[in-house]
Order: C-alpha cells, then sequence, then structure tokens
C-alpha cells in the first residue's frame, strides 16, 4: 500500500529484442516526459537489442542514444536529478529488497510492442517476482499477441471474423487450395509480431508464393486471411470492473495501401480522424464489440481493439486487440484519450491509478 500523498516508485520497462524495437523507444520516451514529476520517482530501465537489460543512467544513455530527441534530460529540465533515481544495482530483483532508496517499485509501466514485453513473457516474470505492473496479464498478453487465438475467441464471444488459413514453415503449401478457399488479395499476416510487421497483400499466385516466403523469414506461423475491402476502425477500452471505450478513430493510410509499419510510423504517413465519421449505428458497434473482446480476453487497464468495416455490406470484422498500444503523444490511443477530455500527462495518471486500484483489491 503506497502511503497517501507519496510519491509512486514507477519503473518504466522498454526496448526489448524484438522488431518493434524503435516503435518501443519512442513511446517510453514520449511516456518520460509527460508523466509528472512531482507524483512519480521514475526507474528507467532499457532492454536492448541482445536482451541486456541498462538500468538507471545506462537506460537514460542508451534512450538517448536511440532516439531522435537530443536528451532525456531536455525534455525533464532540471527534474531529471530529483526524478531519476540513480541506481547502480545490476538486477530487477534488488529493487524489491530495498536497493530502491530504501524502497520497492511500487509499479512497472512496460511499454514495449511484440515479442518478449507484450506477448505475457515479461508479465510472467514480473508475477513471479511480485511486482506490480500495467496492462494486461501474462495470460491475457500472450493471446492477444497470437492473431489467431485471439480471433477464436472472439468469434466466441459473437463477433464476426475473416476467413483464415494457418500455415506453418514445415507444411507443404498448396498455392492453389489458398486461392480457392480464400480468394485474391488474401491478407499475409504473422501470427505473432506487431506493429503490422511482415503484412502483406498479394493480389496473384506469384505475389503469394513470395509474400510467403518473405513472410517465413521472420515467423514460423503465418496468417492467410481473407480480404476484405473496407474502413479500418480502431477503439481503446480503458479501465476495468467498468471499463468505458474511448472515442472511435478511422484510419486513412497515406503512404501504403492499408495500415502498414509505414504508414504507421512514417510522419504524413496515415490520416487519423477522431471521432471517425461513421454512422452512429457503427460507432455503437464498434464501440460494444471493443469492450466484447476485451473482456472475452480478460484484458486490463487499456487496450485497442482494431476493426475493418466493409461499408458495401454494412459489415463489421474483428481483426486483432493490443493489449500494449502505442503511447507517443501522436499515436491512436492518446489521440483519443485527448478527444475524451484526458490530456497525455493525466491520460497516464488514470491508467497508473487504474491499475494500482487494480492490485490494492487483490
Amino acid at each position: 500500500m503506497i502511503k497517501k500523498n507519496a510519491k509512486i516508485n514507477l519503473a518504466i520497462i522498454c526496448g526489448g529484442p524484438s522488431s518493434e524495437h524503435e516503435v518501443s523507444l519512442a513511446s517510453a520516451k514520449s511516456v518520460i516526459s509527460n508523466l509528472d514529476q512531482k507524483k512519480y520517482n521514475i526507474l528507467l530501465i532499457v532492454i536492448d537489442r541482445q536482451g541486456k537489460w541498462l538500468l538507471g543512467p545506462r537506460g537514460e544513455e542508451y534512450l538517448t542514444a536511440n532516439t531522435k530527441v537530443k536528451t532525456i534530460a531536455n525534455q525533464l529540465a532540471k527534474e531529471e536529478s530529483q526524478s531519476l533515481i540513480n541506481i547502480s544495482s545490476k538486477e530487477l530483483t534488488n529493487f524489491q529488497e530495498g536497493d530502491l532508496g530504501g524502497q520497492k517499485i511500487d509499479l512497472v509501466l512496460p511499454i514495449g510492442h511484440g515479442q518478449y514485453i507484450e506477448d505475457g513473457k515479461l508479465q510472467g516474470m514480473l508475477d513471479m517476482l511480485g511486482i506490480p505492473y500495467v496492462f494486461s496479464g501474462t495470460l491475457t498478453s500472450a493471446l492477444a499477441m497470437n492473431k489467431h487465438l485471439t480471433k477464436i475467441i472472439a468469434q466466441a464471444a459473437g463477433l464476426t471474423i475473416c476467413l483464415e488459413q494457418i500455415l506453418k514453415s514445415n507444411d507443404q503449401v498448396d498455392l492453389d487450395k489458398i486461392i480457392t478457399d480464400l480468394g485474391l488479395p488474401v491478407v499475409i499476416k504473422p501470427v505473432e509480431l506487431g506493429s503490422s510487421v511482415g503484412i502483406s497483400i498479394p493480389k496473384n499466385k506469384a505475389d503469394l508464393e513470395v509474400a510467403l516466403a518473405n513472410s517465413f523469414k521472420l515467423t514460423n506461423t503465418i496468417m492467410v486471411e481473407k480480404y476484405v475491402k473496407g474502413r479500418e476502425l480502431t477503439c481503446a477500452v480503458l479501465g476495468n470492473d467498468q471499463p468505458q471505450t474511448l472515442p472511435v478513430v478511422e484510419i486513412i493510410p497515406k503512404v501504403s495501401e492499408f495500415f502498414d509499419y509505414k504508414a504507421k510510423y512514417e510522419v504524413g504517413g496515415s490520416e487519423e480522424i477522431c471521432p471517425a465519421n461513421i454512422p452512429e449505428a457503427i460507432r455503437n458497434q464498434v464501440q460494444k464489440q471493443a469492450i466484447k473482446i476485451f473482456q472475452a480476453l480478460g484484458c486490463s487497464d487499456l487496450a485497442r481493439a482494431d476493426f475493418i468495416w466493409d461499408e458495401k455490406n454494412n459489415q463489421l470484422y474483428f481483426l486483432e486487440i493490443n493489449t500494449i498500444p502505442g503511447m507517443t503523444q501522436t499515436s491512436l490511443v492518446p489521440q483519443e484519450a485527448k478527444v475524451q477530455g484526458l490530456e497525455f500527462p493525466q491520460f497516464l495518471d488514470t491508467l497508473i491509478t487504474e491499475a494500482l486500484k487494480r492490485y490494492n483489491k487483490e
């Protein structure tokens, strides 16, 4: 239990040896610069590409060297010496034993996307250490990272999903059967990668063969999904006991055919309309289904559900859910929160408060 009016000892863990390393660093940098330094003692922990944990000043140096912003110190200004805890401990477990200025970590805020930080591995480790954290737990994180398993749960909860086939790297792939069953184009998706890494939309048999070969270079399991032409919509769910949706966003890619890695992270790569200019019935359907999948998976604190709306046939399809959405100020969820009336610092406070309430009930 945290003493009233006491600062919260907040560890931010980012990075990791995944294809979304840079995105994680950018989110962490944005979060740090928007946290209220009067409320939090911040311990920065960066996991580099080799899996090495860099704590405190070493993490700050790495983050500074690997982001475009000049220095974290410039963002935190004069508060840095007071807000960032200077430590020299070698292991995270030491902090639970009193090396954090005689205090324990109150909460971990994991800011990472994809494997190792978002897929349940970090959550399982923190559970074993008895360290509370923001966002969903181990099982939920692992399930949500697997697009195929998530869709099974979504369908059981009453959501409509796109037809698919799952291929393993050692399978004998029958291109003609894929085309007969799913048509062309199709959507190729690595089952357990995020940020649209490895996704492609081949339109003919030759392109399909190349797309599969390229995806198998990244992962051993691929989803081949029926292509649905429509409008891309996303909606965040915030809270726990009575989760609430944030405004629905429509994503219009500008530099790509769909909301791929380039469209997500390149300046001007996409136009995001919040709130989305869609019929009220579709808005209600998106928000209702976002809460449904949030609860069906057992999500905590925050998640963002993605959909495609086939406007011609007025059919909404669930695509996937992100248990640690992007956290830069221009990311989708902070944009939704702002439209809802929550500025980024206030939004972060809400996330942290919800997580602490959840652990205090356990």
